[in-house]
């Protein structure tokens, strides 16, 4: 080989090894990393084995990094992160007032034209919107379901079969009381289950779901009005049933008295489901709030949970915007609901549930209106708050200090005291 081919070989090797390098600088730079920013601790595995790896196998050029904090400590640790522009790119949003509050500080950027948020209902972005409802800042994701979860075996031993009317349900209650059981395992002690089990899990079938919740913000309905006072009547009815010293059992007590077969009902989220399926040793089965008589329309609290929204002020948007609409599709629904059981798509997609028990609970949408926790939106914003006054007056009614009346009136003047409805 000559001198002068040579040169022009080596010439052209080192281009194509110049070009090579560039195509993978090119490459590299291409490839962006998300931080998500989260509460739930508790799914690090989840998102790790499952929900990374999924994305990331149809989003080449996006990597996840799933960095949650401890519950308790996200709100402020992430206000904190934001204000001084070292947050996530995505931020899993919690219903209403906290992320509102982002968004109103310019830190949650609008999502009303994301494809695929069209696959959510107005009610679904309820929890993710401005009041007007004009406007969307996270993109909906998973709630859970109120209901009863009981023990399968015991119901056999017993012939028992899920009550469908409150009447069949007292009865049975008596039924498994005569046989020396506990019939309902809750306490009243931590007071919230009193509220989030009892009171806004029955509460539905009284004030017919969503129109009865957005009545008391409209101010066209108040707490001492029927519906509501009703539903404190029925879960005063509960006393007798539950197990001796109730009055001084946690949230934790009720879970083992549960777990452990001592107690026939549970009254329950669906978040319960994969604890209760690891630690109970019997099958387990599920009913929806009974309602007042047969033939009555059936209501369930399926209250928003959770939501991802973009951070405003986030280096990666396009990518971010890639995530966000993989969030909104049918396979991240199936994904993330299977890989959650308890925790259900807010999705208008039909999602085929694996795990028996969250099928059962996820089968009452279909059947039942569905309603959201009712101090949840606009009323706990000011103090005295309004849904610690409901946990207070539910467990008073529960340990049979106060009755349903005076629940309802002592709600009504904690709203009174600082809220004025639209137009009043």
């Amino acid at each position: 080989m000559n001198t002068i081919a040579s040169r022009a070989l080596l010439a052209g090797a080192a281009l194509i090894a110049l070009a090579g390098a560039g195509l993978t600088d090119a490459a590299r730079a291409e490839d962006v990393t998300l931080t998500i920013e989260s509460w739930r601790n508790d799914d690090l595995k989840i998102w790790q084995d499952k929900i990374v790896p999924a994305f990331e196998a149809s989003h080449p050029g996006i990597k996840l990094n799933f960095a949650p904090s401890a519950p308790t400590e996200y709100n402020a640790a992430l206000n904190a992160k934001m204000e001084g522009g070292v947050a996530g790119d995505i931020i899993a949003c919690r219903a209403f007032d906290a992320s509102l509050a982002l968004f109103q500080k310019g830190h949650l950027a609008p999502v009303n034209d994301l494809k695929g948020i069209e696959n959510f209902t107005d009610a679904a972005k309820t929890a993710w919107s401005t009041d007007d409802g004009k406007t969307t800042y996270c993109v909906p994701v998973g709630s859970v379901i109120g209901g009863f979860i009981y023990n399968k075996k015991m119901f056999d031993d017993l012939g028992l079969a899920p009550p469908k009317t409150q009447a069949e349900f007292l009865a049975l209650l008596d039924k498994i009381k005569a046989a020396g059981d506990v019939p309902l395992s809750l306490g009243s002690a931590d007071q919230w289950e009193a509220a989030t089990m009892g009171f806004q899990n029955i509460g539905p079938n009284h004030w017919h779901g969503e129109p009865g919740r957005k009545a008391l913000i409209a101010g066209t309905a108040k707490f001492t009005d029927a519906p509501y006072v009703a539903a404190w009547a029925e879960l005063a009815t509960w006393k007798p049933y539950l197990a001796d010293g109730y009055q001084a059992q946690s949230y934790p007590d009720s879970q083992n008295l549960f777990t452990l077969g001592r107690a026939a009902i549970y009254p329950a989220g669906s978040w319960e489901i994969p604890l209760f399926e690891a630690q109970a040793d019997f099958p387990l089965g599920a009913f929806p709030p009974p309602v007042e008589k047969a033939g009555d329309p059936c209501f369930i609290s399926n209250h928003t949970d959770i939501g991802f929204g973009m951070n405003a002020g986030g280096k990666h948007p396009e990518a971010a915007r890639a995530f966000l609409e993989w969030v909104a599709s049918a396979e991240f629904a199936t994904l993330y609901t299977n890989a959650l059981p308890g925790y259900f798509t807010l999705s208008t997609h039909k999602v085929e549930l694996k795990d028996p028990l969250a099928a059962q609970f996820q089968s009452w949408k279909d059947s039942c209106g569905s309603n959201i926790r009712l101090a949840h939106q606009i009323l706990s914003r000011g103090k005295p708050n309004v849904d610690q006054a409901i946990w207070n007056v539910s467990a008073q009614v529960l340990n049979g200090t106060l009755t349903a009346e005076q629940a309802g009136a002592k709600v009504q003047e904690t709203l009174d005291a600082w809220y004025k409805p639209p137009g009043k």
